[in-house]
């Protein structure tokens, strides 16, 4: 039943036969045999049939949501024995948002070292679609602001885990004659590259802005960090980021990093999101605890 529950599950999220059966490494025939069996058991239809994949029926869309849960839960029973038995391994996957990829590693460098079982997942994801995958069981823990700014609240039950504070800077390419620091009001002179509008990021950013007192229509936009530093690094644009991100892109690169001052407020927390107890896997709680360690 597991593995006919996880097709269905890759089914809704790849939207195509061929591609669901290629994600759960079988033949098209055997994952439609399969999704065919689970709706005799079920005594529903699930799916929209047609020349190719429609979607899911109502009862279908019901299955999926219990299914995620069952398949989540047997795949934590499994590490969990496999943890008890062996020690800690398996895959820990972290969702992330792009502005704190570069500080991932301070956090899961020192697990990974003291733990030579465990492989890690990172995916770069922005922070409405961190709480998405958390809730629908398909990563362990997101990296992410602390307070989510739209509708898509953090749900009930989950954790956030502070770990640092979020301060600003410019990112422009280097000038012998750049100032040292600057303020908020006066990055209305510089043409910026910001990240797009669905990106938290850049919400926070156009908040900043707004408490300046500035108006900056970006010249560049981009859901890509490496993407508004290319373009940083040939003299397009220059961007704000935070200090740790703009610190890292700026190694061996002709950018100089500025840091942003004379605005209290701008600054935000990050923190792990973590999903709750009973929900959390052996190996992710021995990772929760090494950050208490770390801290």
């Amino acid at each position: 039943m597991i593995d006919k529950l996880e097709m269905l599950i890759a089914l809704s999220r790849e939207r195509h036969f061929g591609r669901a059966a290629s994600a759960c490494h079988v033949t098209q025939p055997t994952l439609s045999s399969a999704i065919k069996a689970l709706e005799d058991t079920l005594g529903t239809q699930l799916v929209l049939r047609g020349a190719r994949y429609i979607g899911l029926t109502p009862e279908g869309e019901r299955v999926l949501t219990r299914a995620k849960a069952i398949v989540a839960e047997a795949r934590a029973m499994k590490s969990d024995v496999v943890t008890a038995r062996k020690g800690l391994s398996g895959t820990l996957r972290l969702g992330v948002i792009p502005t704190a990829l570069a500080s991932v590693d301070d956090h899961t460098r020192p697990f990974l070292a003291r733990n030579p079982g465990v492989r890690l997942r990172v995916l770069s994801l922005n922070s409405h679609e961190i709480l998405e995958r958390l809730v629908d069981f398909e990563v362990d823990a997101g990296l992410s602001y602390a307070a989510a700014d739209m509708a898509h609240d953090t749900p009930p039950g989950y954790e956030v885990l502070r770990l640092y504070n979020e301060t600003y800077a410019l990112v422009t390419r280097f000038a012998p004659d750049l100032p040292e620091t600057l303020s908020w009001s006066e990055l209305d002179q510089y043409e910026l590259g910001f990240l797009t509008t669905d990106m938290q990021n850049r919400r926070i950013m156009d908040r900043h802005l707004e408490m300046a007192g500035i108006t900056v229509m970006p010249r560049i936009e981009s859901n890509s960090i490496v993407a508004l530093i290319g373009h940083v690094g040939e003299g397009r644009a220059a961007t704000i980021l935070p200090r740790r991100t703009a610190d890292f892109f700026a190694q061996q690169r002709k950018l100089a990093v500025i840091p942003l001052t004379s605005m209290a407020a701008a600054s935000t927390d990050v923190a792990f999101i973590l999903p709750p107890v009973g929900r959390r896997t052996l190996l992710l709680d021995a990772f929760v605890r090494s950050l208490s360690l770390e801290t």
